[in-house]
């Protein structure tokens, strides 16, 4: 099973012991998921507050590289900061989307990462239509490095935010001339008007995804359990098991046929003690043998 989180690349070092060398920025990632128990999973490659470009040596790019061969299973994701937004109109707020989506891919290929997850963002008046089609030539004028994929992110579907109904991924697939794909996160994809609180919900839901979209572009999933019911667009996570979706939503999604083999990052909170090695774990226990 590919399952990890989303973890921090924050430090100078992280050593579990004095046998372990000093560790620059990008293995502290390695290392915090093999701590919590996970062999794949998520990373900002800076702050994802501010516009910021990711600030990597050859030699952090090299060892973060050797240290997930050597002990990882599943493929890593880099998540693009929270500023970008591909369905803008302004031109200004264009141009730093894609200057920040081009240095997280340029990142992505030094790394050896295969993914960079991205909302579609906010349309911000220009309508569904418009804002599908900002994103499709934004997407478009960006260099993809071969080896490189742009995933696109299912989103809670609040305000003018695009991604929260399956007809906005198809719509940016069918824009593109990239080869693109999809991350489908499991709370935003509840909140936005998705059932998956059952095994016949899963399975009706995983189906209107086939129809609409195909799962033959579902590459990545954010496994989180929501705080918030089916259709209310609230986008907090929750616990696994813990939330609206709960153990049966959650056992059934992580053993469907159609989803199981795909890779799995944690971006669960902190609550009562229980953070992502918790989470990881609860997530194991929930799969089928």
């Amino acid at each position: 099973m590919k399952v990890g989180a989303h973890v921090s690349i924050s430090g100078s070092r992280v050593s579990s012991d004095d046998e372990t060398p000093p560790y620059d920025d990008m293995r502290n990632a390695v290392h915090r998921q093999l701590a919590f128990g996970g062999n794949c999973g998520q990373v900002f490659t800076t702050s994802p507050q501010v516009w910021a470009q990711p600030e990597l040596t050859d030699e952090a790019a090299e060892g973060f590289r050797s240290e997930t061969e050597e002990n990882l299973e599943g493929p890593w994701v880099i998540h693009s900061a929270y500023l970008v937004n591909l369905c803008t109109p302004k031109d200004d707020l264009r141009r730093k989307s894609k200057e920040s989506m081009q240095a997280e891919l340029d990142a992505a290929e030094r790394l050896g990462i295969p993914y960079v997850n991205v909302h579609l963002g906010a349309h911000t008046g220009a309508g569904v239509e418009g804002g599908l089609d900002n994103a499709a030539s934004l997407i478009d004028e960006l260099d993809v490095p071969e080896g490189v994929r742009i995933l696109i992110e299912s989103d809670a579907g609040s305000g003018t935010k695009l991604g929260g109904e399956f007809s906005h991924l198809a719509g940016i697939i069918d824009r593109t001339e990239t080869d693109i794909g999809i991350c489908i996160d499991t709370a935003h994809t509840l909140v936005a008007g998705n059932d998956l609180t059952t095994p016949e919900a899963v399975d009706e839901t995983v189906g209107r995804f086939d129809d609409e979209v195909g799962l033959e572009y579902l590459e990545y999933i954010h496994l989180n359990d929501s705080k918030h019911d089916v259709g209310t667009h609230k986008d907090e996570h929750a616990l696994i098991g813990e939330g609206y979706i709960g153990e049966d939503g959650m056992r059934a999604i992580v053993n469907h046929p159609d989803l199981r083999d795909l890779p799995f990052a944690l971006e669960t909170p902190t609550e009562d003690g229980k953070g992502f090695a918790w989470n990881i774990e609860k997530v194991k226990e929930l799969r089928d043998e």
